[in-house]
C-alpha cells in the first residue's frame, strides 16, 4: 500500500536516489547528499517546532510503498516564505505608449523584481519516481499536503503559492535563463539552481537586476518560455488548478515558469475535506467512491487513497489495511476528501 508520512533521517538514501533523477529545475530538491541530510534535518526540526507564528520551517513527507519499504517521492510545505531569506519573483506588469505625431500605439510588458508572496505557504519539492507514476500516486502526494494544512491551519499562511518548474531542455538549457540570467550572474541555469537550492539565495539580491526588464528585449525563444511550464510538470499544474489555483502574472526569475497561487480557505482539498469518526469493517460497499484520507496527527501525520462509502451519521467505514496505514482505530478521527 502506498502511504504518505514524515521524512526520516533513515530514508537519506532513498531521497538521494529520488534527486538523481530530478534533472535540472527542481530547486527544492538539490541533487547533493549534504543538503538533502539538512533538508530533512530541517524537515525533523519543523515537526519539533512548538505552535507559534509561521516561519520558513518547511515540512517533508515521502511517499513508502509499505510492501517493500521503498521511498519513492516527496513532498513538502514551507510554511510562511520570505521570513528569513527573500522570496523572490518576477511579476509581469504592462504598460503603454502612444505616439500622437506618428499614431503609433505600443503596449509593453516588463519583468519586475518583486517580494509580493512573503508571508505565503509554499507547497514544493514535489517529485515521484517514474517507476511509480500513475495509479493515483501523484495525487495522493500531492494532495495530501492539503488535508495536512487543513487539519492544521494555525501552522500556515493566508495565500498558498507554487512555483512551477519552467522550460528546460535534457541538457539543462533555459532559454529565460539564457536571456537574462547569464548576463548578470556568468554561469549557467544548472549552476545557478544548484546553488539556489542549496538555501543560499543571497547572490540574487547581489547580482539580479532591480530595474524593470521589457519582455519585447527579450530573445523570442524566452518570450515563448515565458510562464510556460517543463513538459514534466504539466500533469501538476492541472491538478493545482482544478484544486483552485490560478497564474496572475508571477514567474521564476531564473526558468520563467509560472507561480500560482490560491487563498487557502479556497483550495477545494482544504474546504471540501471532513472530519469523520472512524469504523472499521472489510465489506466494501458497490456505492464506495475514491477518496483521500489522513489520520489528524501532526508528528505522527499518515494519508493514503482509499475506496470508501457515503459517510452515515459522521462516521466513515474503512478497512483493517487502510486503518493499519493511517495507524488509526474505532472511534479515533480522520480527515476525508471524496473524489
Amino acid at each position: 500500500m502506498m502511504v504518505i508520512r514524515p521524512v526520516k533521517m533513515e530514508d537519506l538514501d532513498y531521497i538521494v536516489d529520488l534527486a538523481a533523477k530530478t534533472g535540472t529545475g527542481l530547486t527544492t530538491l538539490p541533487n547533493n547528499a549534504a543538503h538533502l541530510a539538512a533538508k530533512i534535518q530541517g524537515s525533523l526540526d519543523a515537526f519539533a517546532k512548538p505552535d507559534g507564528k509561521p516561519s520558513d520551517e518547511c515540512y517533508l513527507f515521502v511517499l513508502e510503498d509499505t510492501t517493500t519499504g521503498q521511498v519513492v517521492g516527496t513532498s513538502g510545505i514551507v510554511a510562511a516564505v520570505g521570513s528569513r531569506q527573500p522570496f523572490y519573483t518576477y511579476k509581469i506588469n504592462t504598460e503603454v505608449h502612444y505616439s500622437q505625431s506618428l499614431d503609433i500605439y505600443r503596449k509593453l510588458n516588463f519583468l519586475t523584481l518583486t517580494n509580493d508572496f512573503t508571508d505565503a505557504s509554499e507547497i514544493c519539492t514535489l517529485f515521484l519516481s517514474p517507476d511509480f507514476r500513475g495509479g493515483g500516486n501523484g495525487i495522493l502526494l500531492s494532495k495530501c499536503r492539503f488535508l495536512f494544512m487543513a487539519q492544521h491551519p494555525h501552522r500556515f499562511g493566508d495565500i498558498v503559492v507554487a512555483e512551477m518548474r519552467g522550460v528546460s531542455d535534457e541538457k539543462g538549457h533555459s532559454p529565460f535563463w539564457e536571456s537574462i540570467g547569464r548576463h548578470f550572474f556568468g554561469v549557467d541555469f544548472d549552476t545557478a539552481d544548484q546553488v539556489n537550492g542549496e538555501g543560499n539565495n543571497q547572490f540574487i539580491a547581489e547580482l539580479m537586476p532591480h530595474h524593470p526588464v521589457y519582455v519585447q528585449m527579450l530573445s523570442e525563444e524566452a518570450q515563448r518560455a515565458l510562464g510556460q511550464v517543463h513538459p514534466q510538470t504539466r500533469p501538476a499544474v492541472q491538478m493545482l488548478k482544478a484544486e483552485g489555483f490560478r497564474y496572475t502574472g508571477y514567474v521564476d526569475i531564473f526558468d520563467g515558469g509560472p507561480t500560482i497561487e490560491a487563498p487557502a480557505t479556497e483550495v477545494n482539498s482544504i474546504k471540501e475535506s471532513i472530519e469523520l469518526e472512524v469504523a472499521i469493517g472489510n465489506q466494501l460497499p458497490k456505492s464506495a467512491t475514491n477518496a483521500l484520507i489522513s489520520n489528524t496527527q501532526f508528528r505522527s501525520f499518515r494519508a493514503c487513497l482509499a475506496k470508501l462509502a457515503a459517510p452515515s451519521g459522521h462516521k466513515v467505514i474503512i478497512n483493517d489495511e487502510t486503518a493499519a496505514a493511517l495507524m488509526v482505530n474505532s472511534g479515533d478521527i480522520v480527515r476525508v476528501r471524496f473524489y
